[in-house]
């Protein structure tokens, strides 16, 4: 079963649970799928469709941080919910340590040698990394491989 079939199974048991707020999240990233689909004139994959949960998640974790930051427990409360039942459907994701040892390698294996080579850098690690990992401290680790 591919992930886009998943999350419609899921959304038609939030339906007959009468869950609300779960259906809710589901039915906002089938909507973020069916633009993609229609802006770009593809069938969204499983690696599409995790790319797309990713940039859901980023969004709800900026939100939650601004929401808290004005005050407003009760959105950020919202967010907070919308965040888990998006979690669901990322694959398992690279700790730290691995994240650390795939980037090494690419750099080895790229010859870079400092910061001007970041953007090649960063462009091989979202190649392999993409969905795998989170991109904050993928940035993070190319960063600190390129410095020392």
């Amino acid at each position: 079963m591919s992930l886009k079939e998943q999350i419609t199974e899921d959304m038609k048991t939030a339906m007959r649970a009468k869950d609300s707020e779960r259906l809710g999240t589901i039915r906002l990233l089938l909507a973020a799928v069916k633009q993609k689909e229609v802006d770009e004139r593809i069938d969204v994959d499983d690696a599409t469709l995790v790319g797309i949960v990713d940039k859901l998640i980023k969004q709800r974790k900026d939100s939650i941080s601004q929401f808290t930051a004005a005050g407003r427990m009760d959105l950020a409360d919202k967010e907070t919910a919308e965040l888990k039942v998006l979690e669901v459907y990322l694959p398992q994701r690279l700790s730290e340590a691995e994240i650390k040892a795939e980037v090494a390698a690419i750099v080895t294996e790229l010859g870079a040698k400092g910061p001007a080579d970041m953007g090649k850098v960063m462009g091989a690690v979202k190649g392999k990394l993409a969905g795998k990992a989170d991109m904050g401290l993928v940035s993070a680790a190319v960063k600190a491989a390129l410095a020392g």
